[in-house]
């Protein structure tokens, strides 16, 4: 089922929501925010559920979850864990599983916690309410990597998004590549 603009964009309004409540009621934890990087209007098709399903499995391997709630949504699957993992050593396990996981680079992991109001992040031993703290998000160049790169050329990402170098159909042939040996 193809979905629209508006509808994609409400959801990413409705998960920001959600994220913040999610913190809001666990202070000090680190959230993991798993969704599918799939082009097009397509979101929730087989493909997109062998992702989500790899990447909640690498995602429980690697942290032992303290807590996790999985969506399967039409605008995408999402899966949500905390733990409590200070956030940047968090970033460095997820982006280890971007990098390395056969389905990897498919996945968009994002960590956010709360930090205070001088961009320091709270720890896990951090008593709660010391600081004024917002959310924000872990970026990999926060802990000094790279960003990630295309699946089809090499260059940065962004660069190809914002070029359209690759049309949609020849991003979900490399995709439906990748899906189906990793099914072998």
């Amino acid at each position: 089922m193809s979905i629209t603009l508006e509808q994609l964009l409400k959801s990413r309004d409705e998960r920001v929501e959600h994220q913040k409540d999610l913190l809001g009621t666990h202070p000090g934890k680190s959230l993991l925010c798993l969704t599918v990087q799939l082009p097009g209007p397509e979101k929730r098709n087989r493909t997109s559920l062998a992702i989500a399903q790899a990447g909640v499995e690498a995602v429980r391997e690697a942290f032992k979850p303290e807590y996790e709630e999985l969506r399967d949504l039409e605008t995408g699957y999402e899966a949500y864990f905390l733990v409590s993992l200070p956030a940047p050593e968090t970033k460095r396990l997820t982006c280890y599983i971007e990098d390395t996981h056969p389905l990897g680079r498919l996945m968009d992991i994002d960590v956010l916690t709360t930090h205070t109001a001088e961009g320091n992040y709270f720890s896990c031993s951090s008593p709660k309410n010391q600081f004024p703290s917002v959310i924000g998000a872990i970026s990999r160049a926060d802990i000094g990597l790279e960003p990630r790169k295309c699946l089809l050329c090499g260059n940065e990402v962004r660069y190809c998004m914002r070029a359209k170098s690759h049309t949609t159909s020849e991003l979900l042939v490399r995709i439906e590549e990748m899906v189906n040996c990793y099914g072998c």
